[in-house]
């Protein structure tokens, strides 16, 4: 299935994703922060990346800019995975690059129908 890459500084977040995502015959990488993120971007071949928005060293929106700079991650799609529902904030993330948006607290159900669009895509 697909390679996942999620971004999150909450170690439990991460966790859900994979318990989630496993199943279903995804394999999930993590990082911690956005910076942690765009290295492990670079250096693996992915097909989707989750992200918050909210996190440490590079939050999600920087982490973004970055990615659609890098060759290999033009393509990728970008779900971010955020607390945050304001629409400013969710134009700000699909100029940068986003191509969705879910909020937390997520629906296991509905993570995965987001991320079988996605990666079919």
């Amino acid at each position: 299935m697909a390679t996942v890459l999620a971004v999150d500084d909450s170690p439990s977040i991460r966790q859900m994703i994979k318990v989630v995502l496993g199943p279903a015959g995804h394999t999930v990488l993590e990082a911690g922060d956005g910076a942690e993120g765009l290295a492990k971007a670079k250096s693996e071949a992915l097909n989707l990346i989750i992200t918050d928005l909210n996190m440490p060293v590079m939050n999600g929106l920087e982490m973004i800019k970055h990615l659609r700079t890098v060759s290999s991650c033009t393509g990728v799609p970008i779900l971010f995975l955020s607390t945050e529902s304001d629409e400013g904030i969710k134009l700000q993330a699909r100029s940068a690059g986003a191509t969705g948006w879910m909020t937390k607290p997520f629906k296991p159900e509905q993570l995965l129908a987001v991320v079988t669009k996605l990666v079919r895509t």
